[in-house]
C-alpha cells in the first residue's frame, strides 16, 4: 500500500519535478554505495529502495512524455 501511495504522488507531479527528485534520488544512491564500500552503511536494504524508486520515477516520466506526444 506504501508504494501505492508513493507512486500516486509522483504521477501528480510535473515532468520536472520529477527529473529533479531523480536526481536527488541518484545522489542518494551514489552516496549509499560509497557507505556501503566503507562499511559505514547501517541498513543496506536501504539501496535496493532507492533503486526501485528511481525505476519508479523513471517509469512514471517515460509515461507522462509519451502522454504528451
Amino acid at each position: 500500500m506504501k508504494t501505492n501511495a508513493y507512486v500516486k504522488e509522483l504521477k501528480g507531479q510535473t515532468v520536472e519535478a520529477l527529473k529533479a527528485q531523480l536526481v536527488d534520488a541518484k545522489k542518494e544512491l551514489f552516496n549509499l554505495r560509497f557507505q556501503n564500500a566503507t562499511n559505514q552503511l547501517d541498513n543496506t536494504a536501504r539501496i535496493k529502495e532507492v533503486r526501485k524508486n528511481i525505476a519508479r520515477i523513471q517509469t512514471v516520466i517515460t509515461e507522462k512524455e509519451n502522454v504528451a506526444e
